[in-house]
């Protein structure tokens, strides 16, 4: 175990967390929401501290990152829990899993380890990924440290529920995130994700104006948030922050709570990208569906393909020192 950080100790051995939104008010012997942070004596402590539960080598177009090392490995790393319970969550056999269970699944992996491992690998950066990064946030800080200093970058794949004083803190070792944002309504974020929108807004504002690189991801689910309002409403929103953010519409697949749902249409995805377009998004894309042409990267000046894709892998990529090689436009990223 590890001391928790972000806490205050109230009377009666009470605790109130402050590294995620919900702010949990954790009374002795109680876990938080995401299941694995536990109160022991008025003493909060993260449980999931070192016990990775995946390790994997990505493409780091799978998180989805388009703009950042296109064409890298990323080493990506997990623990179980997660402060969301969302109903269509791909993931929820290890996101889900603390549970009533007193036991924490996983295997010890030191920060150390995981730095080795990913350079080992021939990764460029680390993602924290597949459950919800900001639960292990102590582990995911030092493992972040130690790959800054090795010449790695570090990336969120997050639902963007960190509070601002957890954010700026590991702000410093964060280079790249894809955050969720998940619907532009209230409503959606309590009924199928147990959370507000209102601190992921916050928090995609912020990742911005620490100079993190971020891209955004909506999963859009039949009958839940493919009105065209909504849709609309996430594109303006995102526009407004900075045109040049990178915005994947994604594919539905009934999945863990909502398998009474369709997979989403392909002309609600067109439609979506088309939306994002014209709200003066420059980079919209098209998630979960091969082929088409809506993976590709085009040039914001003159509209020709730069970076030609097919799933997570580059079949074509023509940029020459991250600009247009036919009208000389720049094309936004890190390492492009």
């Amino acid at each position: 175990m590890e001391e928790a950080r972000f806490y205050e100790k109230l009377e009666g051995k009470r605790v109130r967390c402050h590294l995620c939104a919900h702010e949990c008010l954790i009374g002795d012997g109680r876990r938080g929401i995401c299941g694995v942070r536990e109160n022991r004596g008025g003493v909060l402590f993260s449980l999931v501290y070192g016990k990775s539960i995946s390790e994997a080598v990505d493409p780091i177009e799978k998180k989805p990152l388009f703009h950042f090392l296109p064409g890298t490995k990323t080493f990506s790393i997990a623990t179980v829990g997660c402060n969301f319970t969302c109903l269509h969550c791909q993931n929820y056999s290890i996101s889900q899993l603390p549970g009533d269970d007193r036991e924490i699944a996983g295997e010890r992996v030191s920060p150390e380890r995981v730095v080795a491992l990913a350079r080992q690998t021939g990764c460029r950066s680390i993602a924290y990924t597949y459950t919800e990064p900001t639960i292990f946030f102590e582990y995911a800080m030092d493992i972040a440290k130690l790959a800054s200093l090795e010449g790695l970058k570090n990336v969120f794949v997050t639902n963007g529920y960190i509070t601002p004083e957890a954010l700026r803190a590991i702000g410093p070792y964060l280079d790249g995130a894809n955050i969720d944002l998940k619907a532009f309504s209230d409503e959606f974020y309590r009924t199928v994700c147990g959370a507000r929108l209102q601190p992921v807004l916050d928090s995609i504002r912020l990742y911005k104006e620490l100079g993190i690189w971020v891209e955004v991801t909506t999963l859009v689910i039949p009958n839940h948030n493919d009105s065209e309002e909504e849709i609309s409403k996430i594109a303006r929103f995102l526009a407004d922050i900075d045109p040049d953010l990178p915005w994947h519409v994604t594919q539905f697949y009934p999945t863990h709570r909502l398998r009474d749902q369709p997979r989403t249409p392909v002309k609600t995805l067109e439609r979506a990208r088309q939306i994002g377009i014209e709200a003066g998004l420059k980079y919209v894309y098209q998630g979960n569906v091969p082929g088409g042409g809506g993976e590709n990267t085009y040039c914001p000046g003159c509209g020709k393909p730069v970076i030609e894709r097919f799933g997570f892998m580059i079949q074509r990529y023509a940029l020459e020192h991250g600009r247009c090689p036919a009208c000389g436009e720049p094309v936004s990223g890190v390492g492009l």
